[in-house]
């Protein structure tokens, strides 16, 4: 199902290769009134050709039938195209999109397995703010991904290994296994871990009793391997009541922590050194990576093995690679992680691909985020200086919403009122992330977030609300106007201009899953939204002037609703069906 931007692109494209190959049109939206769509690629050709650009502009349209596409189509002085849409054929592609169960979505002609590494939180750590944009950002591309037709790998990467379980496990026998393990199972792990650190600093002989654990661990001691374990499960399911909270799909199945391939690392440090990568440097075992030096201009090792025999990210980051491509059977590679470490990823990439771990640099992709900031645009922590707990931050919202959806719905009862503000509160959190674009930082202002009016995740749930309650008022079911033979019309402004975006759902979310950019599908939902809230108050629905009309807009609404629904879904966000 092809939309009208789509057919215009494909009807142009064979004008432009026939004066230059591989040349765009570069289809936008107009700006220009009265206008849908503006050809931009006559300029950038133009001045490949040594021509004029209204020159290139007329040879392009004169040289296409665009009459049952568009009913005007206008070339300016300085080589643009501006396009209007015939009526009776956006009539027909929003229809089609009305009639299709999946409202215009295309799936992959070529569905790849990929696997996406996302949230990564560490054993007897809290989840705080930080880790946010790599859970919501990581599973909305999941749901992206799987709609489209890939199959997907969930893994979550956790920090479940390292010298400082030896502290750990000593603290944890300190205290008393059962007592220890309360305390990480009522989700107090930032203060067994502080705690453990503080008795670690105090006391000489817990350090070394602590050294003694890690090579314990390392040597694969079945007690200590025991009492890590307590410490890893009692963390899990306090990471999976976040998860419940926040409404992602990660499960404990999806768990594959750094203890998964500590048993590889070796493998992986002697395959690089068969394959002549590896150079000795300062002891360390290291791989210089063509065109990485360092701030004086040296060459930048990777170091895959310290001096002392140990290992680091990097030689774990490569096993993960190393595994993916091979055991999994992974076509493509994501990893969701804040843009700090993009240096690291490029390098780690580029030496599995070196090992011949990794097929092409382009079958692993970093996806990088900025960061999430407190109101004086500082990393996000309270007053006291402390990071804030993730789960507290969830709850507030929650809070929040509820007094706001009290306010606003005095007829819910309080079960369905305390659905709705988990509802909205939680979508609030996920919609002000991924609405920024990811590589941008963000305030994380809750004020804002629960807010019913501007760009925010509740502005749309209610906006989807709307849609429902005309239905809902005339006892009427939004079902019975999708997926049959009604026509819809376009004659009002207000419904042309909504007709219009309702078709364009497939390649907006597209393009958030080919530039692994969420922000791209909330934008279109929430220029959805307005565009609808503008139908709503200028084409009278249930008192239209005739059954036709009525018919129409009672589709145009069903689909507005279910549009935007989906496109909640994709975002990894629920969607009441009343406030």
């Amino acid at each position: 199902m092809a939309s009208p931007a789509q057919t215009i692109t494909t009807l142009l494209e064979p004008a432009f290769a026939a004066l230059s190959e591989g040349s765009d049109p570069m289809l936008r939206p107009s700006s220009r009134p009265g206008f849908d769509f503006q050809v931009n690629g006559s300029i950038a050709l133009a001045k490949k050709l040594g021509r004029r650009p209204q020159e290139i502009a007329t040879l392009v349209t004169s040289g296409v039938e665009l009459k049952e596409v568009c009913d005007s189509v206008e070339v300016t002085p300085q080589g643009f195209v501006n396009l209007r849409m015939d009526d009776n054929f956006l009539a027909s592609c929003v229809s089609e999109v009305a009639a299709d169960p999946r409202l215009g979505v295309e799936t992959a002609a070529n569905p790849l397995t990929v696997v996406v590494d996302y949230s990564s939180p560490n054993v007897a750590k809290e989840m705080h703010a930080g880790i946010l944009r790599t859970t919501v950002i990581g599973d909305c591309l999941c749901l992206l991904l799987e709609h489209v037709g890939h199959r997907v790998i969930r893994e979550n990467h956790v920090g479940d290994w390292g010298t400082q379980f030896g502290m750990l496990i000593e603290y944890l026998l300190d205290l008393g296994e059962a007592e220890g393990a309360h305390e990480l199972s009522v989700g107090d792990l930032d203060g067994f871990y502080r705690r453990a650190r503080a008795a670690f600093d105090a006391s000489p002989d817990m350090q070394e009793r602590s050294r003694r654990r890690v090579v314990a661990l390392q040597s694969g001691d079945p007690e200590t391997l025991r009492l890590w374990g307590i410490l890893v499960d009692e963390s899990v399911v306090y990471f999976e009541d976040v998860y419940a909270k926040l409404g992602v799909k990660l499960t404990r199945a999806d768990i594959v922590g750094e203890s998964f391939y500590n048993p590889t690392l070796a493998q992986v440090v002697a395959e690089l050194d068969e394959k002549g990568l590896l150079v000795e440097s300062d002891g360390a075992k290291c791989v210089f990576v063509d065109g990485w030096t360092s701030r004086e201009g040296e060459p930048l090792p990777l170091i895959v093995q310290k001096s002392d025999g140990g290992y680091g990210y990097a030689t774990t980051d490569l096993a993960t690679l190393r595994d993916r491509f091979g055991r999994l059977g992974a076509d493509l590679a994501v990893y969701v992680v804040g843009a700090p470490q993009a240096q690291h990823f490029a390098m780690c990439f580029a030496v599995a691909a070196e090992a011949g771990w990794l097929p092409s640099l382009e079958r692993a992709v970093h996806v990088a985020f900025g960061s999430v900031l407190g109101a004086d645009r500082k990393m996000f922590k309270s007053r006291a200086g402390a990071t804030f707990k993730l789960v507290d931050l969830l709850d507030e919202a929650v809070q929040r919403a509820g007094d706001a959806v009290s306010a606003r719905s005095l007829e819910l009862g309080e079960a369905e009122r305390a659905s709705v503000a988990r509802m909205v509160g939680i979508g609030a959190v996920k919609y002000a992330d991924l609405s920024t674009d990811r590589l941008r930082d963000y305030v994380f202002d809750l004020d804002r977030m629960v807010s019913f009016d501007g760009n925010t995740g509740p502005y749309l749930q209610y906006a989807r609300v709307r849609c429902l309650s005309i239905f809902r008022r005339a006892g009427l079911d939004p079902a019975d106007y999708l997926g049959g033979e009604l026509t819809i019309q376009v004659g009002h402004p207000a419904e042309r201009d909504l007709a219009l975006a309702l078709t364009g759902f497939g390649a907006a979310t597209s393009a958030a899953v080919e530039s692994w950019s969420p922000h791209k599908l909330c934008a279109y939902l929430y220029d959805l939204a307005g565009l609808y809230t503008t139908f709503f108050e200028n084409c009278p629905v249930l008192k239209a002037p005739d059954e036709e009309t009525k018919s129409s807009r009672l589709a145009l609404c069903a689909l507005s609703a279910a549009v935007l629904g989906q496109g909640l879904s994709l975002l990894g966000i629920e969607s009441p069906e009343r406030m």
